[in-house]
C-alpha cells in the first residue's frame, strides 16, 4: 500500500513541483480524491498523549498528519496554523498530529524535542520517528508535508512545504462536513 502513495507522491511532485492542488481543485471538488488508504502509525514515543494513537482507532475523526523537524524554518512556520486549527476543530472531529522525523542528530534528543514542543506551544499529539518507520510509511520526502486523512482512514489531501492555509482548511472544513453527514 506505501508504494501506492510513493507512486502517488511522485506524480504529484512531476506534475506540480513542490505545489499542493491547485485551489480551484479543493473549492471545487466534490469530494476530495480519494489517495489510498493510510499507512497506520506505529510510533511507540508520544508527547502531549497519554498513549500511542492508531488510525485504526481514530474512526469516524478527520487525521491531519504534520510531517515535521523541529530545525526547519518552514516547519516552524507552519505550526502557528495547526495550533489555530487544532484548537478550532477538534471539538469536530480533527485530530492533529505531529510526526517528528529529524533531519539532524541533534534533533534525534528527545530533551530537545521536548523543548521544541514547549517552545512551540504545541498542544496536539507528537510522535517522535527516529527511525522513520512513519516518514518511509507515507513516502515522504519534504519538511513539512501535510495529510488529511478521512474518518474511513483514507488520505484525501497532501500538501507539502508552507502556504496555501485557506486551502488547507477548506480541506479540513469539507472532510469535517463529509463526516458528520
Amino acid at each position: 500500500m506505501s508504494k501506492l502513495v510513493v507512486t502517488l507522491m511522485i506524480f504529484t511532485f512531476l506534475l506540480g513541483g513542490c505545489r499542493s492542488l491547485p485551489p480551484s481543485t479543493v473549492a471545487d471538488a466534490d469530494p476530495l480524491p480519494d489517495l489510498g488508504i493510510a499507512p497506520e502509525l506505529t510510533n511507540e514515543i508520544w508527547i502531549n498523549t497519554d498513549h500511542p494513537i492508531r488510525l485504526a482507532d481514530s474512526r469516524g475523526k478527520v487525521i491531519l498528519l504534520n510531517m515535521w523537524t523541529f530545525g526547519c524554518v518552514n516547519c516552524r512556520n507552519v505550526i502557528p496554523h495547526l495550533n489555530e486549527w487544532h484548537s478550532r476543530y477538534a471539538e469536530k472531529g480533527l485530530v492533529v498530529i505531529g510526526n517528528h522525523y529529524p533531519e539532524f542528530d541533534y534533533e534525534k534528543d528527545m530533551a530537545n524535542l521536548k523543548e521544541a514542543v514547549y517552545q512551540l506551544d504545541i498542544d496536539y499529539a507528537v510522535a517522535e520517528d527516529n527511525q522513520g518507520n512513519t516518514w518511509a510509511a507515507y513516502g515522504t520526502r519534504y519538511w513539512p508535508t501535510l495529510y488529511l486523512i478521512d474518518g474511513e482512514g483514507h488520505i484525501r489531501y497532501i500538501h507539502i512545504g508552507e502556504g496555501k492555509y485557506d486551502e488547507t482548511e477548506q480541506a479540513i472544513r469539507a472532510l469535517l462536513e463529509e463526516q458528520a453527514s
